[in-house]
């Protein structure tokens, strides 16, 4: 039997693209018309996507505070509502909601194009060290250095002539833009056919980014990565977003989005979805309380509950949880994204 709260996070993912298309088609259909490229420049081209405003309000308030200008902010709006003006230090283009992988091409090839750097890194990484900017610099230095990645994928490793190497991911990544979207004219899309061996479960898929990285190993490109003792120096991250914003989005109430958790059999519990939506939702708690700090007043989400509803139904279903199911990474997040501030 597939219950319901299977089926809706994808049905709101279509949902919400489809709804957002009118505010977001004309302008990307502006936005090809011209395909205007950033200035040229010494500087890295940062960029960024968003589904949810108040958390591009803090992404923003950090990068600009840790970074200062040594970056200049390219934001793909896909809610359609972000306003210029809030941000005056960033380009902000309302762009469809189409695959991360697509917009990220897009950015590093067309918008970027004037730059040898480009770093992609998602709304939910929050850079907290102008030193990132120096990493980035120093690592694409070094010859045939391809990219440099200050959040790896830990569940799966390449095996290249039987050595294993972390993928690079997506999430927070610099590239040297010339070396690899024009002399190597690779592409970020996800593909079939990953039979590479797994640590915490064996992979089917290539991600974005994962092919190309598997490319450049195989020529023998760098493509580095931050150690992970250092990572924590500069930046704090969320996981799994994508799919509470969407029931936010969805839902009107706060009684429905507790629904969503309250209505399945608790057995449910078991899997890894609603543990991984209500954790999500506890970040989303997060974000909202940093924005309400920034602006006076809480952003409009009137389908989000209070955190100690979310907490309640968390506790009265932990006996159901693995014991990796924690909220540990979501309250250590919090804990540093608060002092950032």
């Amino acid at each position: 039997m597939q219950y319901k709260y299977v089926t809706l996070v994808p049905y709101a993912f279509k949902r919400f693209s489809l709804l957002k298309t009118l505010r977001t088609g004309l302008p990307t259909l502006q936005y090809y018309a011209t395909r205007k490229p950033l200035p040229p420049s010494n500087k890295p081209a940062l960029f960024t996507m968003n589904i949810l405003p108040p958390m591009m309000t803090v992404w923003y308030h950090l990068a600009t505070k840790y970074l200062e200008d040594r970056v200049d902010i390219v934001i793909f709006d896909s809610s359609g509502l972000l306003d210029q003006k809030e941000f005056p230090k960033a380009r902000v283009q309302k762009f469809l909601n189409l695959y991360a992988a697509t917009k990220s091409e897009e950015f590093l090839r067309h918008v970027a194009k004037n730059r040898t750097i480009g770093w992609i890194c998602d709304d939910d990484m929050f850079l907290l060290n102008g030193e990132a900017v120096d990493v980035v610099e120093h690592e694409l230095a070094v010859p045939h250095t391809a990219t440099v990645s200050f959040r790896p994928r830990e569940w799966w490793e390449f095996d290249i002539n039987g050595t294993h190497i972390q993928p690079s991911s997506s999430y927070c990544i610099a590239f040297n833009r010339e070396l690899v979207f024009e002399k190597e004219d690779l592409h970020l899309g996800p593909a079939n056919g990953n039979t590479h061996p797994g640590i915490l479960k064996k992979p089917t898929r290539y991600d974005t980014f994962d092919k190309a990285n598997e490319i450049l190993l195989q020529k023998g490109y760098r493509c580095a990565i931050v150690p992970e003792k250092d990572r924590a120096k500069y930046w704090a991250g969320f996981s799994g977003l994508s799919g509470p914003v969407m029931l936010l989005n969805y839902f009107k109430k706060p009684e429905q989005t507790l629904g969503y958790f309250l209505d399945p059999p608790k057995k449910q519990w078991q899997g890894s979805m609603l543990f991984g939506i209500l954790s999500g939702m506890l970040s989303l708690c997060t974000i909202q309380e940093l924005y309400t700090k920034l602006k006076g007043s809480p952003y409009p989400l009137p389908a989000l509950p209070d955190r100690s509803q979310l907490m309640k139904i968390l506790e009265d279903h932990k006996q159901y949880l693995r014991p990796d199911q924690t909220i540990a990474p979501v309250e250590e997040t919090s804990d540093r994204l608060r002092d950032a501030l």
